[in-house]
């Protein structure tokens, strides 16, 4: 008697498979560096092009130094450290960051004891030294002032309108106001963002235009008192500010009064913007490759305030179209995460984040450029800094944890649902097959065929 086993071959045995080794990797990689893919990597290129600028733009620090790659090494070790702020705020879910209400009292104070305990740098008392490590206040009271109007905007409830206005302009008015005695063109920038933040978050339009007025009537002054108040004044003291103020406006858009040698004559008045000018048409279309530049040993800022106009030297118009372009992607990412956020306070942080790079990079720019006057803010992660680096990280880390804990996890909801689905609909198609072979409606579907091997033993 013989009797016929029928053994079917699985040719995907689980235990057989063998994981490949590229695979820890990068699963490692998905679990570490979570977020918006194109956040990333504009974080990425952009760190890269920083690296190889400052490596370039620092010839006058590396000559005063006598080493070469401190600067360098100084520079990549901040931007590790941002690296590191970006992976610790990205993992912390953002309903915590209305802490950052506390950090401004903080910022607030330090704000005020700059001016007594603070370094001077460049003629300006920006900075706290403390162990060994220099502080500037008003890059943390950026971050915290934003992150602050972000939660009260969020608090909004109709009821509460009026008061939560008051504390936001309150609040506005008192950071932007002390960083303006030694800083305005970060205060203007600070405000101009809380400004479109409210814009963004539905305060009244009457209100903002009283704000708007009130704004207008300040320029309008403060342009009237640098014209009347004597230059004496603003010599030394603490008026000096303002003669910084007066020689800026007074020589932006001053050239189309001069004559053509006057033009072409480079003084102490217009010396940062004729080396800009001078290093932008070097780099022509294509430029003249990064090491190559010239105008780096000139310009006092090369590596900071002017860093563009480098950049243009080095890699053209079309690398400075490039890192342009970069900052125009992150506006607009950063746009579609908020619109697909339902919360108001992270759709309003990462509104406020984006707007703050962005308009510093613009306006950083501009100023390259000879569109605005010299301001002093420095390009966004790519300009060499301590605090701004790692604060400027610190904005791509709540624009990714926003995304990781808002639209992230609504991703992973709606994937797995619609995978449920889909294997409800294949199972409820395979009942209605085999009622209809049963019944005799309709001729059964061929099903795929299967290898089989047979054994035969003898009893």
């Amino acid at each position: 008697m013989e009797k016929e086993i029928n053994h079917t071959i699985d040719p995907m045995t689980p235990g057989e498979e063998m994981a490949e080794p590229g695979f820890a990797i990068k699963d490692f990689g998905k679990k570490i560096f979570q977020g918006d893919k194109v956040i990333w990597s504009v974080f990425i290129v952009l760190c890269v092009i920083s690296l190889v600028e400052i490596f370039s733009a620092t010839s006058t620090i590396v000559y005063r130094q006598q080493n070469m790659l401190g600067p360098f090494l100084r520079h990549a070790f901040f931007l590790i450290g941002g690296v590191g702020v970006i992976l610790l705020i990205h993992n912390i879910p953002y309903r915590y960051f209305s802490l950052l209400i506390f950090v401004l009292l903080g910022a607030i104070v330090l704000l005020v004891l700059t001016p007594f305990i603070g370094t001077s740098v460049n003629g300006a008392e920006r900075w706290i030294s403390f162990l060994g490590f220099t502080i500037q206040p008003s890059e943390i009271a950026k971050i915290s002032l934003m992150g602050t109007i972000a939660f009260l905007l969020s608090k909004q409830n109709g009821t509460n309108d009026a008061l939560l206005f008051k504390w936001m302009i309150g609040l506005m008015v008192l950071v932007c106001g002390i960083i303006a005695m030694d800083n305005l063109s970060t205060a203007i920038l600070l405000f101009g963002v809380c400004y479109l933040l409210m814009f963004i978050g539905s305060v009244k339009l009457v209100r903002l235009l009283k704000v708007a007025g009130a704004g207008i009537a300040l320029v309008a002054l403060l342009l009237l008192l640098l014209n009347v108040i004597p230059e004496s004044w603003t010599d030394d003291g603490p008026l000096s500010r303002l003669g910084t103020w007066q020689n800026r406006i007074a020589n932006f858009g001053g050239d189309k009064n001069l004559s053509e040698e006057d033009y072409f004559t480079i003084t102490d008045d217009n010396y940062q913007v004729a080396h800009a000018k001078i290093a932008i048409a070097n780099g022509g279309l294509l430029g003249v490759f990064p090491g190559n530049s010239t105008e780096r040993d000139f310009l006092p800022q090369a590596y900071s305030d002017f860093i563009y106009a480098i950049i243009i030297e080095e890699l053209g118009i079309l690398g400075g179209i490039v890192v342009l372009l970069l900052y125009v992607i992150l506006l607009i990412r950063s746009g579609m995460i908020a619109r697909r956020i339902d919360k108001m306070f992270p759709k309003y942080l990462v509104l406020g984040s984006a707007l703050m790079l962005s308009i510093q990079a613009f306006i950083n720019m501009g100023v390259a450029v000879s569109l605005f006057p010299v301001t002093g803010q420095p390009l966004p992660l790519i300009s060499r800094g301590g605090t701004s680096t790692l604060i400027t990280c610190a904005y791509f880390g709540l624009i990714l944890s926003a995304d990781r804990f808002g639209i992230g996890k609504k991703r992973r909801e709606t994937d797995i649902d619609d995978r449920n689905e889909r294997e409800q609909d294949e199972e409820e198609q395979a009942l209605q097959h085999d009622t209809s072979i049963g019944s005799g409606q309709m001729e059964p579907m061929k099903r795929p065929e299967v290898e089989v091997e047979f054994e035969t033993y003898q009893v």
